[in-house]
């Protein structure tokens, strides 16, 4: 079996990446965005997306921005326990998992979630483009916030025989006051279909945003600042992390 390595030569020699050197390090989703942002930074993971259903009840959760980490947990512990079921000799060292989702601002201050106007205020992927173009009209002339969760999940001698550590990113997002006639083009454009909160920043719904407060890269998909600096934590903290 070939020796794993997800760090490629142009990555920086911090000590969390170091880490990473011929492991086997697997990515939970099937999101190109996630991929790419990987690759600019010098890491290649396997892609095993979740089968996880991602249908946990909202209403259960004490503070919203703990919705899209429990998402993330539970697809690195699916993924992470079916390679070990399919096959323990080539078992992840590492597993790396993400959720992201947009808040709109009058719901971002808000404790838990409450009734049935939960759905105007967290936004996921619109599934057509009537409703993308609602979610856009809701964001219209006003601030919203990205919120990524990002879960990392590596063997340990004791039981469940994993540890995850998980951390939450939020980037504000403001919008333009922008025409419904660009509301409406950049809908009928389709990128903003399968993208959180309906649009793609990196893309052409830049043409709809004024400014950011935060992580650019939050916002595309995946935290890497956030990310990275988790890893060189767990070095510091943690002798036996992907040692095992």
């Amino acid at each position: 079996m070939p020796t794993p390595n997800a760090v490629k030569p142009h990555a920086l020699k911090l000590p969390g990446i170091n880490k990473m050197k011929n492991k086997r390090v697997v990515l939970a989703s099937n999101s190109p965005r996630r991929r790419e942002i990987l690759k600019t930074f010098g890491i290649e993971p396997d892609i095993v997306p979740s089968t996880f259903a991602e249908d946990l009840p909202k209403s259960s959760f004490r503070n919203m921005y703990e919705y899209p980490v429990a998402n993330a947990q539970h697809k690195a512990v699916e993924v992470y326990e079916r390679l070990v079921q399919e096959d323990e000799e080539n078992a992840p060292d590492l597993v790396i998992a993400a959720d992201t989702v947009v808040l709109s601002m009058e719901e971002s201050v808000v404790t838990g979630f409450q009734g049935n106007d939960l759905a105007v205020g967290l936004l996921e992927k619109p599934e057509t483009r009537e409703e993308n173009l609602r979610m856009l009209k809701e964001l219209n002339g006003k601030a919203c916030q990205v919120v990524t969760g990002v879960v990392v999940l590596f063997p340990i001698l004791t039981a469940p025989g994993y540890r995850m550590q998980s951390i939450e990113e939020r980037t504000t997002v403001h919008f333009n006051d922008n025409s419904e006639r660009k509301l409406k083009a950049y809908v009928d454009s389709g990128e903003g279909l399968d993208r959180t909160g309906g649009f793609a920043i990196q893309g052409l719904g830049g043409l709809l945003v004024g400014k950011i407060e935060g992580d650019f890269w939050n916002v595309v998909g995946f935290p890497a600042s956030a990310f990275f600096t988790l890893l060189d934590c767990l070095v510091e903290e943690d002798d036996d992390f992907l040692e095992i």
